[in-house]
């Protein structure tokens, strides 16, 4: 589909604080809404599989290591695209973006639907988090484009619904889906979902503006793709790094020097104005705090999502139902608190969200340091409540933060710097999480325990990683602070 440069939102050669332009109340909320529904659906998607994977895996006749390609190859595609959205969202427009990101995204999910091999399966998700890696940018964005400085906090905790809440709930929804259907159901719902957002899209997201043609340094796209995809690759191939070491750490090495090369271009080009992706946001302290504080939020998010389901599945043997229903109430306590601590971030600024936030992710974590095989399953809804309120709190709290200190004209690169963050702080948090669990659940079996034990040995050591993570964040929490001039 061809991108028009119409209507774009690209930021505006203007003051700095220039005021966001004033629109109907209807139109913005049917933009901003649209946006976050479409976010909503599409991070929903990039967790939906996990508890459907081993339908999908006897389905398809593949191994575990091929049928986890459904969400490696999904975080790689998100890993190469995202660092391109600040152009993106400076050359096209808002309303041809999104159409694009939606159109993509139900092609890929139409594929899936009708997918007869796992090769095609695996081309329908990559298609999928193309679109998926355009819309989270462009809703922050729009946000930030469209919604005045004093009630921007109550918006991005909205916003932090559709981050954390859509991971939360996608292994429940996969769950009750998969115990009463096929896996191919997963798809086939979303995709009515699909069309109505994107009728929602073209009816409301007209923003007249500026188009500005500005080139693209294809040398730069090539040194990102090679950058962020064989780190995502390397991060994820950990688990099996003892069997492939050379693989490994060689995409360690060509992702690292990639990255290097990449970041020494954008300096450069940044004099000019020809960058892909400009960094000065990291300049301020503030952005670059959040940035780690979101990695190790949403690293711990989804470790925790990944390896919950397989100890409980596979070593305390409960249902797929039994435990996407467990997973629920965190969710729902996300979707009550996030706009509650938006308005006090609004009126009170970062540390009465941040701190609280980061105190609640890390008591959650250290409270799962202490399950086994014979928890009972409404303690592992108690701790992920615990760790859920939390991370709505830091959502909540870091996007407002982080963005707020980056110049309008900087909107785009500083989205595009926040969610690749996301992302990478995702997988490796995942790997980080699965390879100690497996490690030492391996270890255990060769001495000669049972697999609940085995799979709980693993995870506990995974879960002080992942505390120790948190405490971190904890410790930087306070020295986020926002210019409430801005």
């Amino acid at each position: 589909m061809a991108l028009s440069t119409e209507d774009t939102i690209s930021p505006p050669a203007a003051p700095a604080r220039q005021a966001p332009p004033t629109l109907p109340t209807k139109q913005l909320v049917g933009i901003i809404g649209s946006l976050a529904l479409a976010a909503f659906l599409m991070i929903l998607n990039e967790t939906v599989l996990s508890v459907a994977l081993p339908a999908i895996m006897v389905d398809l006749s593949v191994s575990a290591a091929a049928g986890q390609w459904l969400t490696t190859g999904f975080l790689l595609t998100m890993s190469v695209v995202i660092p391109t959205t600040g152009y993106l969202l400076q050359r096209f427009s808002s309303r041809s973006l999104f159409i694009f990101a939606l159109s993509s995204f139900l092609v890929g999910t139409l594929l899936a639907v009708f997918a007869p091999s796992f090769a095609v399966l695996l081309v329908a998700r990559i298609i999928q988090a193309i679109g998926t890696a355009i819309v989270l940018p462009l809703l922050m964005t729009t946000t930030l484009m469209l919604v005045p400085v004093h009630k921007r906090g109550a918006i991005m905790g909205l916003n932090s619904i559709v981050i954390s809440v859509g991971p939360a709930i996608g292994p429940t929804v996969s769950g009750a889906i998969v115990n009463a259907f096929t896996w191919h159901y997963i798809f086939i719902l979303m995709a009515p979902l699909a069309v109505v957002i994107l009728v929602l899209g073209i009816i409301f997201i007209k923003l007249p503006s500026h188009a500005r043609k500005i080139p693209l340094d294809v040398l730069s796209v090539v040194l990102s793709a090679l950058a962020f995809g064989f780190l995502v690759y390397g991060i994820s191939s950990l688990e099996h790094a003892a069997d492939n070491l050379l693989v490994t750490v060689a995409s360690f090495a060509i992702g690292l020097v990639s990255l290097a090369l990449f970041i020494k271009r954008q300096v450069r080009l940044t004099r000019v104005g020809k960058e892909l992706l400009n960094l000065t946001p990291f300049k301020t302290r503030t952005f670059t705090f959040s940035v780690v504080m979101i990695m190790i939020a949403m690293g711990t998010l989804l470790g925790t999502i990944v390896m919950v389901p397989i100890i409980l599945e596979s070593g305390a043997g409960f249902t797929t139902l039994s435990i996407g229903m467990m997973l629920l109430p965190g969710g729902l306590a996300q979707a009550v608190v996030a706009p509650i601590f938006g308005r006090i971030y609004d009126r009170f600024g970062p540390r009465p969200v941040l701190i609280p936030g980061a105190a609640m992710l890390a008591l959650g974590q250290w409270m799962y340091v202490t399950v086994d095989s014979e928890t009972a399953l409404w303690m592992f809804m108690v701790n992920h409540i615990v760790f859920s309120i939390g991370l709505a709190l830091l959502m909540t709290g870091l996007m407002s933060s982080a963005l707020a200190t980056v110049e309008p004209r900087l909107y785009g690169h500083g989205s595009a710097i926040f969610t690749t963050g996301q992302q990478l702080g995702g997988a490796i948090g995942t790997t980080i999480f699965v390879t100690v669990m497996s490690l030492l659940a391996g270890s255990k079996m060769e001495a000669g325990s049972d697999l609940a034990h085995a799979l709980f040995s693993g995870a506990h050591v995974a879960f002080i990683v992942g505390a120790v993570l948190a405490t971190v964040g904890l410790v930087i929490s306070p020295f986020v602070k926002v210019d409430k001039q801005r």
